[in-house]
């Protein structure tokens, strides 16, 4: 029989150990801290839990909008692999590389830098389950593989793009993404798509605060600056259901 001291204790423990993916709109305080020197990897199939703790890189890989590498990330997923419960730091360039489909569960990017997470598979459904970011002078969500990024229950506060979908990689893919019930306070667009390469997404049940729902473009493998040709739902690549701009 357990006293009541370690009942409250192994009840906390139990807490501390689940994954949130529900819609949180408080950024979380750090259980601790761990710099790393150098990218950390997530083997394929595995799973790592970082048990609320802030993750980043010493000395600091930022370079502001300067677009580095995977080496500059905090963690590389392989394909298959699941990163849950972790804060991403300040100090660091790329936060988070998917090389194949993955799942990212209740992540938090306290302040973004080039990007927040860069999704690089070449097919399949990458998961972004709860957690939030902030603090993104651009983009949040980086997609220039192939498949598909599905976006839930996730929070975007002062940010340019919430997703974007390669305009101009070296290799264009036809890529798709969808958002439920995502809460956006302070974006320029929740999603960039490239419409001449069949891109699509989906917005729905969700609360978008100030900013667009979608920018279309045109995109292209040269490298150079895509051209956009226009904004806001067409019924065919980008469509909108059960999004409300106040009162959520």
């Amino acid at each position: 029989m357990h006293t009541p001291a370690l009942a409250v204790l192994l009840s906390a423990a139990l807490v501390a150990g689940q994954t949130n993916t529900e819609l949180q709109t408080q950024f979380p305080t750090a259980a601790s801290s761990t710099a790393l020197a150098a990218v950390r990897t997530i083997a394929a199939g595995e799973t790592f839990d970082g048990e609320m703790a802030e993750w980043d890189r010493s000395p600091s890989t930022c370079q502001d909008q300067t677009e580095t590498g995977d080496k500059d990330a905090v963690f590389i997923l392989e394909e298959g692999a699941t990163l849950s419960n972790v804060i991403i730091g300040p100090n660091n360039g790329e936060g988070i590389h998917c090389k194949g489909a993955c799942t990212l569960n209740n992540i938090w990017w306290t302040k973004v830098c080039e990007d927040a997470a860069t999704f690089l598979q070449s097919s399949g459904t990458s998961y972004v389950n709860g957690g939030g970011a902030r603090g993104a002078s651009d983009k949040v969500l980086q997609h220039n593989g192939g498949g598909t990024v599905a976006v839930k229950n996730f929070f975007a506060s002062d940010v340019g793009k919430v997703y974007r979908s390669c305009g101009n990689c070296d290799e264009m893919h036809e890529r798709h993404s969808t958002f439920t019930n995502i809460r956006v306070e302070g974006a320029k667009v929740v999603a960039g798509i490239n419409i001449n390469f069949g891109d699509t997404t989906t917005i729905s049940d969700s609360c978008l605060l100030d900013g667009a729902d979608c920018w279309l473009y045109e995109g292209n493998d040269s490298g150079d600056e895509p051209t956009k040709v226009g904004s806001g739902p067409d019924g065919a690549s980008c469509k909108v259901s059960g999004v409300k701009t106040e009162g959520c």
